[in-house]
């Protein structure tokens, strides 16, 4: 009985997988899928790929990135400075001179309004991240170590948490205007300025349900086999932390600080509204609203002008974090469905 050999598939196989490849790449926009159907795709392009796709993402993309590109250029068409007073012009409407008009005493807003811009968004993108780097190392310490650490965090947020947080920064807005006012404890923290208190002041108050939310997504990490296999061959903490927990959490992160810069911003100008942030003769847009509501009737460009600003701002960074979150987990677009 003659055997007969084996056929040879592997051209049948490569018809196959060719063209489910081909259509693949056509429904992703991959192009170099064409190229080598095999390769995986990185979980950065993915999610580019997933941002693109999103019109929030251009929108608010569009909003912020107008507004940032004013506050950092805009006085070059400008001929007054933040402060300067035009004495020929008290409480001017917009007008060529004055493109946004002036206040009670001859001040140029659009002058203020660059400087306000800076300072507002100065604070929003460092309180963020100081916020979501807190988070990320309590959260996954508490999460990796146990025991008695995480005790001490759970009790930490839980404290926290039911603080009314507007109140503390009230109490601490003395120290925040004048760091001379420091507890002796921090007095090394008196080279910073008066923002760069409110600075830490947000972020250490914004943390706590990020750092639990890294908690829990530690625990079950630490359970993985790969970081097993790390702690038994002596791997340390940090560097484990580092190379497999963080990485692994960083998608909630990126969410985290992208939304995050919307609340700081909102922060900052709630506490300068009220007198307890940014002081005279810094301007912020909490300040330059509180000057403006007296006018809201009387002198509306006063109060218009930096609300609508305010609004295009945190309208602009809450769609691009919204996009960004459809993008990194796209089971959150379907839960709000």
């Amino acid at each position: 009985m003659n055997a007969q050999p084996p056929a040879d598939h592997s051209s049948d196989l490569s018809q196959d997988i060719e063209p489910t490849a081909i259509l693949l790449a056509e429904r992703t926009g991959a192009g170099d899928q064409r190229r080598n159907p095999h390769r995986p795709i990185s979980r950065g392009r993915l999610v580019w790929r997933r941002l693109k796709t999103k019109p929030n993402f251009y929108i608010g993309g569009v909003i912020v990135a107008l507004i940032v590109a004013f506050a950092l250029f805009g006085d070059f068409f400008n001929i007054y400075e933040q402060g300067q007073q035009d004495t020929f012009n008290f409480n001017s409407p917009p007008s060529a001179q004055h493109f946004f008009g002036t206040d009670a005493i001859g001040v140029d807003l659009y002058a203020s309004m660059t400087s306000a811009l800076r300072k507002s968004l100065l604070i929003g993108f460092l309180a963020a991240p100081t916020s979501t780097l807190i988070a990320a190392i309590m959260g996954s310490l508490a999460g990796y170590l146990g025991g008695v650490f995480e005790m001490f965090t759970n009790w930490m947020i839980n404290l926290l948490l039911v603080l009314p947080v507007f109140y503390v920064l009230m109490i601490v807005s003395p120290a925040i205007a004048d760091p001379s006012n420091l507890p002796a404890a921090l007095q090394w923290l008196g080279f910073l300025p008066a923002w760069g208190l409110l600075v830490l002041a947000i972020g250490f108050f914004s943390w706590m349900i990020m750092a639990q939310i890294v908690k829990n997504q530690t625990k079950s990490l630490k359970e993985r086999e790969y970081v097993k296999a790390a702690r038994f061959m002596g791997v340390s903490t940090p560097t484990i932390l580092r190379r497999h927990i963080i990485p692994n959490v960083a998608s909630l992160l990126i969410i985290d600080g992208a939304l995050g810069v919307a609340m700081a911003i909102l922060a900052e100008t709630s506490l300068s509204f009220f007198g307890l942030g940014i002081q005279a003769p810094d301007v912020s847009l909490g300040t330059l609203l509180q000057d403006g509501t007296g006018a809201a009737v009387t002198r509306p460009w006063l109060f218009v002008i930096p609300a609508s600003f305010l609004i295009a701002l945190l309208t602009g960074v809450a769609l691009v974090g919204d996009a960004l979150r459809d993008a990194i987990d796209p089971t959150s677009e379907v839960n709000r469905a």
